[in-house]
């Protein structure tokens, strides 16, 4: 991973993600591994920017109709559905059928619990590629190339059909542990689907190793990102869906210091806040967090004209008056 920015620039993959905004489909996660290459750390609850990983990727997968975790239960950040596979620890194969037994849309995407980078975006590019496609299955390939099939979007259709005949071969001949999809690995599902590939080296990448970790949480604290991922990880901990715009509010922090005093800024900001809640009884929208910004701004504008035109005023060599306060 060498940068934020997925190649081919903005604009192909802006249109992709617009064409994949209104498609339903469900998700699942894949969050049972035995994370070895961590030393058997709990791998879906290690934060980077503050968030589990796991919620990031819940984050991602936000507008899901449904979202299955195969994984045993833990508290997440939004509520979802939880499955697993028998045995546990089957593998890849196993825990994927154990979640897509309880899904029930057309399309699937389908996501391990390890992606630091995932977003929305991310998600709807791959739905949209899935559509226009008429391919079994979208995926997402890494920096070397390579595909990566837990960061994909399916057709659950052709997922079942796969998936059942994988199992009853492997159980006709014996050659799955414990029988069924155990032990089987993925690249025996994917290469009976046609696949569409969709490359992005950030999106893609995986913490299997605590450097993996490491560098995802140095990539986070990039300062053309820190603000957005702050903003993010501190809706996840309020339980806050709202989407603000950011510059507004950094411009009324900027006039109110300004303006009126530094520690007028963070107090403002605050105020706005509570302001935009109050106007729509709780229900504060983006609406009323940018009327509330536009109306603080202004007042902090209005000070500072003052304060200038007190300066402009004065006499250049006025003498200050040493007289005490009347009263």
């Amino acid at each position: 991973m060498t940068a934020y920015e997925p190649p081919g620039g903005r604009g192909a993959a802006d249109a992709q993600q617009e064409a994949g905004h209104d498609v339903a489909y469900d998700a699942v996660v894949l969050a049972g591994g035995a994370a070895r290459r961590l030393g058997g750390a709990d791998k879906p609850g290690v934060r980077v920017g503050g968030r589990a990983l796991l919620d990031r990727v819940l984050a991602a997968c936000a507008d899901a109709r449904s979202t299955v975790v195969v994984a045993d239960p833990r508290p997440t950040s939004r509520p979802v559905t939880w499955a697993r596979e028998d045995p546990p620890g089957g593998g890849p194969l196993a825990a994927l059928d154990a979640g897509l037994r309880r899904t029930t849309a057309e399309r699937v995407v389908v996501l391990s619990a390890d992606l630091p980078f995932l977003d929305d975006g991310t998600v709807r590019r791959l739905l949209a590629a899935l559509g226009t496609s008429g391919a079994d299955g979208a995926l997402l390939t890494d920096a070397d190339g390579r595909d990566q099939p837990l960061v994909a979007a399916y057709r659950a259709p052709a997922l079942r059909r796969e998936l059942q005949a994988l199992a009853q071969a492997a159980s006709t001949s014996g050659s799955a542990a414990g029988g069924g999809l155990t032990g089987l690995p993925l690249r025996r599902l994917t290469g009976a689907l046609g696949l569409t590939r969709v490359p992005d080296p950030v999106a893609s990448f995986d913490c299997d190793t605590w450097d993996d970790i490491a560098t995802a949480r140095a990539r986070i604290r990039e300062h053309g990102h820190v603000l957005d991922e702050w903003i993010s990880a501190v809706k996840d901990e309020l339980g806050i869906e709202l989407d603000v715009d950011t510059k507004v509010l950094l411009d009324l922090a900027r006039d109110a210091a300004h303006g009126v005093a530094r520690p007028a800024a963070p107090l403002t900001t605050f105020l706005v806040g509570y302001a935009a809640a109050q106007a729509t009884r709780g229900e504060g929208g983006p609406e009323a967090v940018a009327e509330a910004s536009r109306k603080a701004t202004a007042l902090a504008l209005r000070w500072a004209q003052e304060a200038a035109s007190a300066k402009s005023d004065a006499a250049p060599d006025a003498t200050p008056d040493t007289r005490p306060d009347a009263g």
